[in-house]
């Protein structure tokens, strides 16, 4: 268990919740294995099947303390709350920022940026560590690239604009990515970004990466009591996660696309595992996507310190974080979003 700002996050996947006194009592087979005072507490998010027991649920209730309930793998499964309280008034906080044309940009404008800052760092880390394998001219001018585009996001005022400013430097980015491409290159070329259906097994893995990713980032959202339907660059669509895909971008890079690169230069996957069909889709074998989740789980467990809280978290616990600090920041105890910036 491991309380970030005001919400308790229980890991365990057989822990059970039980009130003592004033206090959360996690229990793993009748032994306590922590406790922490409910009253320092705003919401307590569960990724386990045995749940709660009624006592600590009725003073979750009166204290207006939230459940939430994840299976171990991080799907949403419901929220228990007392009265009606902040979620409908953060939500109509949430809908009126959207309305709310600088408010908007300035969330935009800060995913946009901490997505380009990451990028870079995946590239600035290349040509560190892998100097000798790669076109280190060709990715350092990318590298440079991205820094121009940083400065171009911070002053511009319109959405059409970052949208412009975004897709360049993605451009620029996926331009190199298939230097950081380092073993299996004859199977693993990269030359593009491409999806609906993916065309090669890079593509094919990306795209499974960032479904992944934005459901994650969906379900945190749902945590705190955002709407994921509901967001700033991207607009609405019926059953689009919209603010899922806004808080995602930030995280594509340094989650996502790494974890990509180190299951084809790692050899975890190789290009057996794909096949490929009449229409020129390229799709992963079922054996293949069950292997990747696995991976993906272990990704997750990976720790790492919080740039903003400097605090030891788990890489799946970022998009909670963010979750957290955006519905702090849409509240007004915080004077702006503090995106994840990697490095």
């Amino acid at each position: 268990m491991k309380k970030l700002l005001n919400t308790l996050y229980v890991m365990s996947e057989t822990g059970y919740l039980s009130l003592d006194g004033e206090n959360v009592v996690l229990l793993e087979n009748d032994k306590e294995m922590g406790r922490i005072p409910l009253h320092n507490l705003e919401e307590i998010v569960s990724f386990g099947y045995r749940g709660t027991s009624p006592a600590l649920m009725g003073a979750c209730a009166e204290r207006n303390v939230s459940l939430c309930y994840l299976t171990p793998q991080g799907k949403f499964l419901a929220r228990v709350t007392g009265k009606i309280k902040g979620n409908v008034v953060l939500r109509r906080q949430q809908y009126d920022s959207c309305m709310d044309k600088e408010k908007a940009m300035d969330i935009s404008r800060n995913c946009i940026l901490a997505k380009v800052y990451n990028s870079r760092w995946i590239l600035e880390r290349a040509c560190r560590d892998h100097s000798l394998q790669i076109d280190l001219e060709k990715v350092k001018e990318a590298s440079q690239k991205l820094k121009n585009a940083l400065d171009d996001i911070k002053v511009c005022e319109t959405a059409e604009q970052l949208r412009g400013f975004e897709g360049e430097a993605a451009s620029v980015y996926y331009g190199v990515f298939d230097e950081l491409i380092l073993q299996q290159k004859k199977e693993f070329q990269f030359q593009g970004r491409n999806r609906r259906p993916p065309q090669d097994p890079i593509n094919a893995l990306l795209s499974f990466a960032y479904t992944l990713l934005a459901n994650s980032a969906g379900t945190a959202l749902e945590t705190v009591g955002l709407d994921p339907y509901v967001g700033y660059l991207h607009t609405e669509r019926p059953g689009r996660m919209s603010l899922a895909l806004d808080l995602m971008e930030e995280l594509r890079a340094p989650l996502a696309d790494r974890f990509v690169l180190s299951l084809v230069n790692k050899k975890i996957v190789n290009g057996k595992d794909f096949q490929k069909k009449e229409n020129g889709a390229v799709l992963m074998k079922e054996e293949t996507r069950r292997s990747i989740l696995t991976e993906w789980q272990k990704k997750k467990k990976e720790i790492i310190t919080h740039p903003y809280l400097n605090e030891k978290v788990e890489w799946g616990m970022v998009p909670y974080v963010q979750s957290m600090l955006l519905a702090r920041f849409l509240r007004g105890d915080l004077d702006g979003y503090p995106a994840f910036l990697w490095k």
